[in-house]
């Protein structure tokens, strides 16, 4: 009876695929019955379901699984399993900065004192040579004329470099360190060559600490001259110019100096203009730079009043976040000179503000600041300091910025008395050039308490950021990739008018602004390496030297003497050598730092102990995220402006509908605790976004969190509640060693022999000193040194004892016995060539072992099966398969990140598309198994069936598009149940067409019936989120229904077939028209006057003669000669053929500008809301049958068994109605922009724990200004004297 019935039903299976010629007449007049669409609903799901049951062989996979062990997934002890781990890894980088900056600190007390040779060499990582150049070790290349060069100085030493995966296959040399020097920095100046001449001997510790901790990645020393040594040597790469200062990183910025408060004044007065007004703004820009996520800042411009230059930002300070500072920058283009500078409402503005926040303790709560950026005061305000700071014993200090070439004696004295006297400094600069050293200079001077203290060396951990890309190249990328538009745009118009105007071409224009509007993708953007760093401050040992400054002796003459005594009433110390003053100093000597990659930390975070749709993030003090599966912070492969200030409530979306940013108080409160590193655990209910935001999903999840003690980080793992709560473990009796061993030495590997694949991010194991092609070569490596005697389990690897409760660094030791013995121990400590997760290998043994059977093809296990249905099908001749299903590819991924596919039949080369496993070799974190467990709870024996989306931006190819459907194998053990796998299979998507064509033109029972064959009808298959799977339009395939009909999705929603989920994208990009000029200011002077009322006569008389040239020479920003040629070409047509030929009207100049100019934008960070759309399954049954009501209703609505796909009929005859539904983004409009609105509801943030801004012995340091000459110069010193006698003669 039993083989009747599989042989009907495998019958009825094959002549469906052949039933055009039983058909009804397309031209039928008449209506579609309800029963008809129900019935070819369920026949498509059942076929497509014993389809899947055979090509997937689910049972076998079932099978495969039931030895394995169900145990609860305790939430709190794996967050606080991770967070120990994390910490260790933690623990081992900062003690390899701990022997850098101890090495470090000895040795510039040993040496930087010591003369350099004159035959002094180094490498240089601007000039190293490209890898596999043919060139020998050490080279000496020509050096080249330049200025520079007048002086002979030694060429840079230079060394092969070879690709290491290890530093992200970047050609590196691991035997060295190298050099990088900024730009603006001259690298055999004094100071500088003496600082990289000492730090040479870096490479030693640098090397030790890579051989005793293989996972170090760059380790560096920054120098507060300028330079940076970092470790393994590489070439530096810059495009397009290199602007990177180690001084202005965060990993510098934050270890230099504790959190501050800053108020930056710029002088507004009608002197201010010109060269003085853009060096101001240079200065307050590079002042900007160096400020960080933990630092609050404002900028206020005075004259006759003093005004925010971001008028929102009032009477507050803001958080130095890159968004604010941005808009800070942004702010500087706006102000203009005028007026009389008051000085007095300024100053007093600027410490009564400061002096609320020291008072309620916020911001930054730690130092405080006034940088005043002038060119001239009157007098020095003297009573203005004894009243809000001298009393409070002086806890704002006062930095001056003296601007201008021609300064008056007065000025000097007064501004350098202003600093001086307030714990500042004082800095005189004339040009552009030097603003950025002299800038620099506050940092050292907030860091004397940290210096003068000596013992305590606080650790900084930075937040997130990508590698050396500075964040400012971001907009030029961006103005490059909008000049290559326009020049494209102009060469098109002038090759081929009529190509420029035609409607491809338009097309491609309207694509261009959709995706500036908000259509594009944030996938594929993987060019930047996300990290954070660790980092100490290396403190200069010595307490006393020579200082040499420049002193203004009239408005003409500097000279540079030595100091001997205080500036100020308080009595510096000196300590007299060989006849020679020595002053106090506190000297910064730099920062010691390594990376720390975030992959590296997300491999800790054990994703397969979590599970499917489970994950952990961590966030920082400041709330913002420094690790998230959906951080995502880079748009068309440049760094957004604001992706290392995203908060962990624009990630985290709480499914409570609420407004955009009108965040719950229950949501705020469990912020709070994670931030205030507490443990703790809730369940909320969420709502989270798929597939390049274009499905959604929502779910109650379990969050549990812990901090990561002795960091500013706390770890949050998120647990799904209802399948989160199990997780697949193999017997214990299932030991992979102990299974080598009794089967004699036969390796684990011989489970994987083709076509399978490991998920890429999982640690596995991991070799430090051999190299892999691929995760699997490596996995395989592995698995033959497991299946050997002798094999041991590494354990974790943990932080030399050396540095353990050691609270600070001894002073100089280095030279004593001691110490050498020490080091000598802590450098032999012997370590692990290897790491491996015993879990994760244990569970990928177990999952490969029970699913070998999965490379038999699927003919092999057709002929062993007992069912008739699977057993005819599979024996099909191969031709005759092919014929009617195409070519198969079966595949199957576990818990463990292990996934095997199968094509069948069996395909030589297959070159059409990558292989499965290589295109989606993530397992759990694939859409389709994401979704298909998700789907297990909606329906246990359904497949989830999907086809690549096409969007505007990235249309599908229907000719090559592919079908996935995907089905969820649990295990149970009768009580509970958990994933162990995903099965499934793609097909060509024609197949599929076919399939449902078939099926939907004709009617078991009635031959005369209407079909989807007819004229009048439409019919559709929708899956669960709105997207069209299957259309007899194959144009409309992967597009949204609502897209397609409207009228027809509007309706759905309205019977909530499909429920819309509101979803908002805090991370989004904006676009912003921008100025495409910037006149600097100037001063009008008589000349300047009659300039401009010749250049206006000359600028009319030209557009006369020729106006239509002159707007496409400053449309194009083109020379006139480029444009000439144009109109030539152009001369030559007829007048019908070009209205460019015709007499110049305004209107033909705006009608040319708007179809060649560009907008030309700034990327910006926004908000952007959209609504998606997920099938609502409760009563689903009630909302679709119910009967077509002529055109009211012209549909029916039924849910194809088995899987996740509605099949829609609609009639054609009946009018669209014009409905707009989308699922595109559109900006959230607010009444402040996005920064403003962020500062007027600020959200809760923890203050850094280290706070050290005062020190006893400041006082005695004598050391607060500089003039605009460089000082401590060989050919300066004596000219300055000659100049002094002259002037002292006159």
């Amino acid at each position: 009876m039993c083989k009747r019935i599989g042989k009907s039903v495998l019958l009825l299976l094959l002549l469906s695929l052949d039933s055009r010629d039983c058909v009804a007449s397309p031209n039928n007049e008449g209506k579609i019955l309800l029963n008809s669409v129900q019935a070819w609903a369920v026949k498509l799901g059942t076929e497509l379901y014993h389809f899947g049951e055979f090509i997937t062989r689910k049972k076998e996979v079932q099978e495969s699984f039931k030895s394995a062990q169900i145990e609860s997934r305790d939430g709190e002890k794996l967050v606080q399993s991770m967070a120990d781990d994390i910490r260790a890894m933690m623990e081992l980088k900062i003690s390899a900065v701990k022997r850098i900056v101890e090495a470090a600190e000895n040795m510039a007390f040993d040496k930087q004192n010591e003369p350099v040779p004159e035959d002094f060499q180094f490498y240089n990582s601007k000039e190293m040579e490209e890898p596999y150049d043919e060139v020998s070790i050490t080279t000496t290349p020509e050096t080249d004329f330049a200025l520079e060069n007048w002086i002979a100085r030694p060429p840079t030493k230079n060394a092969y470099l070879y690709q290491n995966p290890h530093f992200s296959n970047i050609p590196v040399n691991i035997n060295f360190s190298s050099v990088h020097v900024p730009t603006n920095v001259y690298a055999w100046a004094p100071e500088v060559i003496k600082g990289i001449h000492w730090s040479e001997g870096l490479d030693t510790h640098f090397i030790n600490n890579y051989q005793s901790d293989p996972t170090l990645s760059w380790q560096y020393f920054g120098s507060s001259t300028g330079f940076m040594r970092h470790y393994p040597a590489m070439k530096w790469r810059a495009d397009p110019v290199d602007i990177y200062d180690c001084r202005t990183r965060a990993w510098y910025m934050e270890a230099a100096a504790s959190p501050k408060d800053v108020i930056i004044l710029v002088d507004r007065s009608g002197s201010m203009t010109g060269q003085r007004r853009d060096i101001a703004k240079h200065v307050v820009t590079n002042i900007l730079d160096t400020l960080g996520n933990n630092d609050f800042v404002n900028v206020m411009t005075f004259a006759d009043t003093v005004e925010e230059i971001v008028p929102c930002f009032e009477d507050s300070l803001v958080q130095a976040t890159l968004g604010n500072l941005r808009e800070l920058k942004l702010g500087l283009d706006n102000f203009e000179t005028m007026e009389i500078a008051n000085f007095s409402a300024a100053l007093t503005r600027a410490f009564e503000l400061l002096e609320i926040y020291r008072n309620n303790s916020g911001g930054a709560n730690c130092n405080q600041a006034i940088m005043l950026v002038t060119d001239g005061v009157p007098y020095n305000y003297k009573e203005i300091f004894e009243k809000y700071n001298w009393k409070y014993d002086t806890p704002v200090r006062v930095f001056t910025y003296l601007i201008g070439r021609e300064v008056k004696v007065a000025d000097v004295r007064e501004v350098k008395w202003m600093a001086c006297a307030n714990r500042g400094y004082y800095v005189h600069l004339s040009t552009l050039a030097e603003v950025r050293e002299r800038v620099l200079e506050h940092v050292n001077v907030l860091a004397r308490p940290l210096v003068l203290q000596r013992e305590k060396h606080p650790v900084v951990w930075t937040p997130v950021y990508a590698n050396v890309t500075d964040p400012k190249v971001a907009d030029y990328l961006w103005e490059q990739r909008e000049r290559a538009e326009q020049k494209e745009r102009f060469m098109s118009q002038r090759r081929d008018k009529a190509l420029f105007n035609s409607e491809k071409e338009q097309d491609r224009r309207w694509r261009i602004t959709q995706m500036k509007q908000g259509q594009y993708s944030e996938l594929g953007n993987s060019q930047y390496q996300l990290m954070t760093s660790v980092s100490m401050p290396v403190y200069d040992l010595r307490h006393n030297e020579n200082i040499t400054e420049n002193v203004l002796i009239n408005e003409a003459y500097w000279v540079s003497v030595t100091k001997e005594h205080s500036y100020v009433h308080n009595q510096s110390q000196s300590v007299e050598e060989n006849g020679q003053k020595e002053m106090r100093i506190a000297r910064l000597l730099g920062v010691a730092g390594t990376d720390v990659p975030l992959s590296e930390i997300q491999a800790l975070m054990t994703p397969y102990k979590i599970g499917v749709n489970g994950y952990a993030f961590i966030v920082t003090n400041n709330g913002y995220i420094l690790i998230h599966p959906d951080l995502r912070p880079v748009f068309q492969q440049i760094l957004k402006p604001s992706y290392n200030s995203v908060d962990m409530i624009e990630v985290e979306l709480f499914d409570d509908d609420r407004g955009p940013r009108n965040f719950s108080k229950e949501l705020t409160a469990l912020r709070k605790e994670i931030i205030d590193q507490k443990t703790g655990n809730k369940i909320m209910n969420v709502k989270y976004h798929m597939d390049d935001m274009k499905r959604v999903s929502r779910a109650k999840k379990h969050y549990f969190w812990t901090g990561i003690s002795d960091s500013p980080f706390t770890l949050v793992v998120t647990i799904p509640e209802n399948y989160g709560r199990h997780r697949i473990t193999p017997p214990p009796t299932d030991d992979i060693h102990r299974l080598s061993l009794t089967s004699k030495n036969i390796s684990a590997r011989q489970y994987l022999s083709d076509k399978w694949s490991v998920h890429p991010d999982w640690l596995y194991c991991r070799h430090y000193e051999r190299t892999f092609s691929t995760p699997e070569e490596e996995l395989l490596y592995f698995l033959e040194r497991v299946a050997k005697p002798g094999w041991r389990w590494p354990a974790k690897p943990r932080p030399p004892e050396h540095h353990k409760n050691k609270p600070g660094h001894e002073r100089h030791n280095n030279g004593t016995p001691e110490n050498k013995e020490r080091n000598k121990v802590s450098n032999s400590t012997p370590r692990n060539e290897y790491y491996c997760d015993h879990g994760l290998m244990q569970a990928l043994v177990y999952d490969a072992r029970n699913t070998a059977w999965f490379n038999k093809s699927i003919s092999d296990s057709a002929s062993e099966e007992k069912a008739p249905l699977t057993k005819v099908i599979g024996l099909l001749p191969r031709a005759e398969f092919i014929q009617r299903f195409g070519y198969i590819v079966a595949f199957l991924s576990t818990h463990s990140g292990l996934t095997r596919w199968q094509t069948h039949p069996p395909k030589e080369h297959d070159n059409d598309r990558p292989e499965f496993g290589k295109q989606w070799p993530k397992s759990i974190d694939e859409v389709w198994y994401r979704r298909a467990v998700e789907q297990h709870y909606v329906d246990p024996l359904s497949y989830v069936y999907s086809v690549e989306l096409s969007t505007e931006k990235f249309p599908l190819n229907v000719s090559t598009a592919v079908v996935t459907a995907s089905h969820a194998v649990f295990h149970s053990d009768g009580h509970r149940k958990a994933p162990a796998a995903v099965v499934g299979f793609q097909f060509k998507h024609e197949r599929l067409s076919e399939w449902f064509e078939n099926i939907t033109s004709s009617c078991e029972h009635n031959k005369e019936c209407v079909t989807c064959l007819s004229d009048s009808w439409d019919c559709y298959l929708v899956d669960n989120n709105g997207w069209i799977i299957v259309s007899e339009d194959s144009n409309q395939t992967g597009q949204f229904f609502g897209k397609i009909r409207p009228d027809i999705m509007t309706a759905l929603i309205e019977d909530d077939v499909y429920k819309p989920v509101h979803l908002v994208d805090y991370q989004a990009v904006c676009f912003r028209e921008k100025k495409t000029t910037n006149p600097a200011s100037m001063l009008l002077t008589p000349l300047e006057n009659l300039r401009l009322v010749m250049a206006w006569f000359l600028a009319t008389t030209v557009w006369f003669y020729n106006s239509i040239a002159t707007g496409l020479a400053q449309a194009s920003s083109y020379s006139f000669d480029d444009v000439s040629p144009l109109l030539d070409e152009e001369g030559d047509e007829g007048d019908e053929d070009s209205y460019m030929s015709k007499p110049t009207t305004k209107n033909a100049e705006r009608d040319f500008e708007k179809l060649v100019l560009i907008n030309r934008t700034r990327p910006t960070p926004c908000d952007r809301e959209m609504y998606l759309y997920q099938l609502d399954y409760n009563n689903l049954d009630d909302k679709l049958n119910k009967p077509m009501m002529n055109c009211s209703r012209p549909f029916y609505a039924q849910l194809v068994n088995y899987t996740n796909m509605l099949m829609v009929v609609v009639n054609g005859l009946c009018p669209k109605e014009e409905v707009s539904i989308s699922v595109d983004p559109t900006e959230v409009q607010y009444n402040e922009s996005l920064p403003c609105l962020k500062h007027m509801h600020p959200l809760y943030r923890k203050q850094p724990t280290s706070c050290i801004r005062n020190h006893t012995e400041e006082s005695n340091i004598d050391m607060c200004g500089r003039g605009s000459l460089p000082h401590k110069n060989f050919y300066w010193t004596p000219l300055s004297i000659v100049l002094l006698l002259r002037y002292l003669n006159i």
